[in-house]
């Protein structure tokens, strides 16, 4: 799956989400639509602490992941082996959050923990209906 970038908003959301949920981590798998990343899911059953965020990967639907999200609640954004373990089974664009939780303390990386680029597309989101 090719990535063009992230949706301005989502991103906005992913960095409010993390920061509310501060001093725990907050963990949610990547969507993409028209090879933009735009949707976060939030798995029923995540486990959250001030050290880990355990997503419960059984608990996916048969959806296709882009990757992965998740906070750190301190400012080192590197990946832990954890971390490095989890992108293994999750796509291949991981993001990864730490305080402050602004637009520069954010970093994306492939499944491998290798820094990624990842642009921020200001772009119209449309919604889709339910049926």
């Amino acid at each position: 799956m090719k990535i063009q970038g992230i949706a301005k908003d989502t991103l906005e959301f992913i960095l409010k989400v993390s920061e509310s949920a501060h001093p725990y981590e907050f963990a949610g798998l990547l969507q993409a639509r028209d090879e933009i990343i735009s949707e976060v899911l939030i798995l029923p059953g995540t486990e959250s602490t001030d050290r880990s965020a355990v997503m419960k990967l059984f608990m996916m639907p048969n959806v296709k992941s882009a990757g992965s999200v998740h906070s750190h609640p301190g400012p080192n954004i590197n990946p832990s082996n954890a971390d490095l373990q989890m992108f293994a089974r999750t796509g291949k664009y991981h993001i990864i959050v730490g305080y402050p939780y602004d637009e520069n303390s954010w970093r994306c990386y492939d499944s491998g923990g290798k820094v990624q680029k990842l642009e921020v597309l200001d772009v119209e989101l449309e919604d889709e209906e339910i049926l």
